[in-house]
């Protein structure tokens, strides 16, 4: 039976899954925040925030917008989800903060740093390769140069690579409605699953990398061998997508706008602060959602308990009443506070690995190469989630 807005709710007759919605987003996201605090999408019984103020505060208070009965539009609480729920992402306190305890050790800085030199290896080699040379920058920089460094530092076997990106997209599918994007992602599901269970396992992983490192806090007693599968499960599922489409929206940022790519040529120390532009800018995660778990007050409406909450985190990222000319690319703008990899208990655990990869790509460019040329048109590819790049047509002009 199909809800009705909250009093005092402005009402939206946007599908913020519609492909034309996904493709081209920020005119509808500037919509939304002006239409106030909330907004109830009639189609999804929806509640959604794009103010950047009201999408850090839902994703700090988790008390009140849950992620254990999903996030993504499935309510675990009314319906069963396509695969056993994230212990990680899918889960509140106490089961998150254990959950997330060990991860967080798994992907440390410390642990991680000995994976440094070789991600600036692969990624000095790659450039090197296709320096002065047209090239797809999708497949052949933002899939390839991950996918030579990701699987390893896991500890996968070679055989069945390919079946990683299909699984992201089904996961990021899956957090959207059943569509035609879900029904294409899910067209070949079985096979994917079943490689990515397998590779879950400790037997499967390498010793010494990140997914076997996992299954030490089993056999130290603090999750038990299937939560620790389900746990480097979350590592296949959010950690390759994300910095494929980061590392394309890195491509496109700076192929768009020379004048920014020469500032961190003359000054390679703004990298990391360029890396988090990147993000703020094109927001690789688009959306996540929450429900609430009591009636809160938002704004001048109350929101009831048990409602979905969609938090556009790629609104929040151009919110003018957090960014002065938001829909600038800025190298050099203080762009601390945005929430491209969440806030608060859930930020993204994984976020200190994404960043060496992309971070050691990006000083790699800065090294060899004078200007990242556009020498076709960029092609999106959708996603209920996401939003990347299919195709970005480049040359590497050193």
């Amino acid at each position: 039976m199909s809800q009705s807005a909250p009093d005092g709710c402005p009402v939206s007759n946007l599908d913020p899954f519609d492909e034309a919605v996904l493709r081209d987003p920020y005119v509808h996201h500037a919509e939304l925040r002006d239409a106030g605090s909330v907004v109830w999408f009639d189609k999804y019984d929806l509640i959604g925030m794009a103010r950047h103020g009201d999408v850090r505060e839902a994703l700090s208070n988790w008390e009140t917008y849950c992620s254990g009965r999903g996030v993504g539009l499935t309510d675990f609480a009314k319906e069963e989800p396509w695969r056993p729920p994230s212990i990680i992402l899918e889960a509140d306190p106490p089961l998150h903060t254990r959950t997330r305890g060990v991860l967080s050790r798994a992907l440390s800085a410390a642990e991680i740093d000995r994976f440094s030199d070789t991600f600036r290896q692969k990624a000095d080699a790659l450039v090197s390769e296709l320096l002065n040379r047209d090239v797809e920058g999708i497949a052949d920089i933002a899939e390839a140069y991950p996918l030579s460094v990701f699987p390893d530092a896991v500890g996968l076997v070679s055989s069945g690579r390919e079946n990683l990106l299909p699984y992201g997209s089904m996961a990021f599918n899956a957090f959207g409605p059943r569509n035609a994007l879900f029904e294409e992602a899910f067209a070949n599901a079985q096979p994917v699953a079943e490689w990515i269970g397998a590779q879950c396992q400790r037997e499967a992983l390498a010793e010494g990398c990140i997914g076997r490192n996992v299954f030490l806090s089993a056999d130290d007693g603090e999750v038990s061998e299937d939560e620790a599968a389900l746990l480097v499960r979350s590592l296949l599922t959010a950690g390759l997508d994300t910095t494929v489409h980061g590392t394309g929206a890195m491509l496109l940022a700076f192929a768009s706008h020379p004048d920014q790519w020469q500032v961190l040529k003359e000054d390679p120390r703004v990298i990391r602060n360029a890396f988090n532009e990147v993000l703020r800018f094109y927001s690789p995660v688009q959306t996540f959602m929450r429900t609430t778990t009591r009636e809160v007050n938002v704004g001048e409406v109350i929101l009831p308990e048990g409602q979905k909450v969609v938090l556009f985190l790629a609104a929040a990222n151009r919110d003018p009443r957090a960014w002065d000319n938001p829909d600038d690319f800025d190298v050099r703008r203080r762009n601390v506070g945005h929430v491209a990899f969440g806030h608060g208990i859930h930020v993204c655990v994984g976020q200190t690995l994404a960043r060496m990869e992309i971070q050691a790509l990006i000083a790699a460019l800065v090294d060899r190469v004078e200007q990242i040329e556009l020498v076709g048109h960029p092609q999106w590819r959708l996603n209920n989630t996401l939003r990347g790049l299919s195709q970005i047509p480049i040359r590497l002009r050193g």
